[in-house]
């Protein structure tokens, strides 16, 4: 796990400054070892956090000078032992025990098709020594990022949204189709665009080539396969099962301890769960909790606690105390790549903050929802006439067209509804069959990626700690894919697994009502957050930055907690986090 950057550079030679500063602002990612690489055409840097190969033979930039190859890789290959096997029968012949000279020799043997042989999260840039040929890759769920920027007839890219700023002369203006999303889908900006129009992403399963002569191709390698496909309850249940230990067993490939961030819900629980099973004792868990706010209660101890307790964990609960929100709210938002609104950023970083002192692995339940039907709105879907796009839309979406024009400067009103257009255009795609496959499809390929794996990503990597999420497992996926939408939707949502999880799990924990891990502090706005958010949102400075309407600031500033989206988030607190992230990312209005 690492952070990754550089630059391809045909009409100049690459800005090495440039990419000397990318690589400084990814130093949290990779706290354990840095190194450049350089061509006449391609500059390359990379920031390492050690987890396979704890030795400098796994250092990257990685140069295999026999195959004319380099890379920097961010992220794991699980199954590198296994693709070490089959490539050394082939002829190859290995110098180190990293899964990064794994990846150098697969792209040689199979070219681009290297990524169907890859179980795993992962970005890389790969450099063709003697042609000048590059390939930038992305993992199928789009877990690992990685940003893009072009200039001066050079593409930039790094890891992060800001180290990409680092490098300098990159456009800062806000994109009014990414700012439509952003608050339509609760912050999230779908792939290839960002919030800033300077700036674009790679999407999740996604290859692009640049040739020596300049030209581009891009290729999507990967997609599930939602079909119906008929079995017993009994037969998914065993499927589920078997899927789900592979992909807990493969998480846990690492030359370090590896521990589990466990919230005490259904799906963290159930990793612990299937890893005692396997034979892990005293595993290292970390819950995090805070101060109550309003009637609402701000941890989840009595369920993380009772697991701890069944499965005999080596537990560490962390408990915030109100005082400490302000603080911890302007870190989370110097970790974020890309604004995000969900409370789960600041626990998240927070958390980190105290894993990393501990240990520099974790599996996390980040997708269990968005793979097995498990939130709020995919119940309507059931019944839906049509493709669903119209419900899905009802439930899902933050704002209508009118209010999102409405919120924001005159300059960034559309004459048209992108965010609508995108989720009809998702759910008349085929290869779904049922409004809650269309659903599903969007969420794990779009949401998902743009929300809780960011956000897992961003918080995580800022203190140099690898997060493995088993339920992105693509095998995983692909197979819930194919599992019928019933089996899905049963007992309010995870009907299969919850079934998978009754023979594991006490049923205080897989009987629990479905909930949102809130920060009271953030779902609430009063006292210091709320004196935060006014002094961002000040007149002075929405006019100096020209992105919201004073008008519509006022009337959510009139009433801080009376304007909740849909699903309620507060309406407030998205304006001002989009705001605090400009400040600290772009910088003052």
């Amino acid at each position: 796990m690492c952070g990754i950057g550089g630059e391809v550079a045909l009409r100049r030679a690459p800005d090495l400054g440039a990419v000397r500063r990318i690589g400084d602002v990814l130093a949290p990612r990779g706290p354990d070892g840095s190194g450049e690489w350089h061509s006449p055409t391609v500059a390359l840097t990379h920031r390492r956090l050690k987890v396979i190969d704890l030795s400098a033979a796994g250092d990257q930039p990685f140069v295999d000078p026999e195959l004319g190859l380099v890379i920097v890789f961010n992220g794991c290959i699980y199954n590198h032992n296994e693709l070490r096997t089959e490539l050394s029968a082939a002829g190859y012949t290995f110098h180190s025990h990293s899964d990064t000279e794994v990846l150098v020799k697969a792209v040689h043997r199979w070219g681009e098709r290297c990524v169907e042989h890859l179980i795993g999260m992962f970005a890389f840039a790969i450099v063709e020594t003697d042609s000048g040929r590059v390939v930038l890759g992305r993992d199928r769920l789009g877990i690992k990022p990685l940003y893009l920027a072009e200039l001066d007839g050079a593409l930039r890219f790094a890891s992060t949204l800001p180290a990409l700023l680092a490098g300098g002369r990159i456009g800062n203006e806000i994109d009014a189709v990414a700012l439509h999303h952003y608050l339509s889908f609760h912050s999230v900006v779908p792939a290839p665009m960002t919030i800033l129009r300077g700036v674009r992403k790679l999407p999740p399963a996604t290859l692009m080539t640049i040739e020596p002569d300049g030209r581009r191709s891009e290729q999507r390698y990967w997609s599930a396969h939602f079909t119906d496909e008929r079995a017993s309850e009994a037969d998914w249940e065993a499927a589920t099962l078997a899927a789900l230990e592979t992909a807990v067993e493969r998480r846990m490939v690492a030359d370090v301890p590896v521990g589990v961030l466990l919230s005490g819900g259904l799906d963290s629980s159930l990793i612990v769960a299937l890893l005692a099973a396997a034979g892990q004792h005293e595993l290292a868990t970390f819950s995090i909790g805070f101060d109550a706010a309003n009637g609402v209660r701000g941890d989840e101890f009595e369920y993380s606690d009772l697991i701890a307790a069944e499965f005999g964990t080596a537990h560490t609960r962390i408990e915030v105390e109100a005082p400490q929100v302000v603080p911890a709210i302007a870190s989370a938002i110097a970790a974020m790549s890309e604004p995000m609104v969900s409370h789960d950023c600041v626990a998240f970083h927070l958390l980190s903050q105290e894993v990393s002192r501990h240990i520099k692995v974790v599996q996390s339940g980040q997708g269990a929802d968005e793979v097995f039907a498990g939130y709020s709105w995919y119940q309507p879907l059931a019944d839906a006439p049509g493709s669903g796009a119209a419900e899905y839309i009802a439930e899902f979406v933050d704002r209508s067209h009118a209010e999102s024009s409405a919120a924001v400067d005159a300059r960034l009103r559309l004459d048209f509804d992108p965010s609508r257009e995108l989720v009809e255009r998702s759910f008349a795609a085929p290869g779904a069959s049922t409004a809650v496959d269309r659903a599903l499809r969007l969420d794990s390929e779009v949401m998902l990626v743009d929300d809780p794996v960011k956000r897992v990503d961003n918080m995580t990597m800022d203190c140099g700690i690898e997060a493995r999420t088993p339920f992105l497992d693509h095998e995983l996926v692909e197979l819930i894919a194919r599992c019928p939408p019933d089996l899905k939707l049963a007992e309010d949502g995870k009907g299969i697994l919850k079934r998978v999880a009754r023979g594991l799990l006490p049923p205080q924990i897989v009987d629990r009502p479905k909930g949102y891990f809130p920060v009271p502090a953030l779902s609430h706005l009063e006292g210091d957050v709320l004196t935060l958010v006014h002094d961002t949102l000040s007149a002075e400075t929405i006019a100096a930055r020209g992105v919201f309407d004073p008008r519509y600031v006022q009337t959510l500033l009139a009433a801080p907690n009376d304007h909740l989206t849909t699903l309620e988030g507060n309406k407030l607190w998205q304006i001002a986090l989009l705001e605090l992230w400009l400040g600290e990312h772009v910088g003052a209005a």
